[in-house]
């Protein structure tokens, strides 16, 4: 399986958080290729100049050394993320999803909102 982090998800598998599900942190560790999106750095980076959260300096090197691939933004995926119906307005969050579209990618995320696209979406607390 190939699989594309969401943001809250890179940085929960960086702390070990306990909100990581056993079964979903298992799925990443035997993914075939694990990503992670451009967008990842610049949204949490984005959250911790507001105060919203912590995040260690070097995030996308360290998501490196843990195995995880770089997915730069490509235009189209912009384009794909601009036309998806706005079920979702989190830019970002529309970026993952349509990366997840075109590279066929399984989306882990804890976030619900992404049911109305078609998209897989793994839970993450599982």
């Amino acid at each position: 399986m190939r699989v594309l982090l969401d943001s809250h998800v890179a940085l929960w598998w960086l702390e070990d958080s306990g909100s990581l599900g056993v079964r979903c942190r298992e799925l990443i560790e035997h993914a075939d290729e694990a990503f992670v999106s451009a967008v990842t750095p610049w949204e949490l980076g984005i959250k911790r100049a507001l105060g919203k959260l912590t995040m260690p300096d070097g995030l996308a090197d360290a998501l490196a050394s843990g195995g995880f691939l770089p997915l730069d933004i490509s235009v189209q995926q912009a384009e794909r993320a601009s036309g998806l119906p706005l079920h979702h307005l989190d830019p970002f969050d529309r970026m993952l999803i349509a990366q997840a579209q075109l590279e066929a990618l399984a989306l882990i995320s804890a976030d619900g909102t992404f049911d109305p696209y078609e998209v897989e979406v793994v839970d993450a607390r599982q």
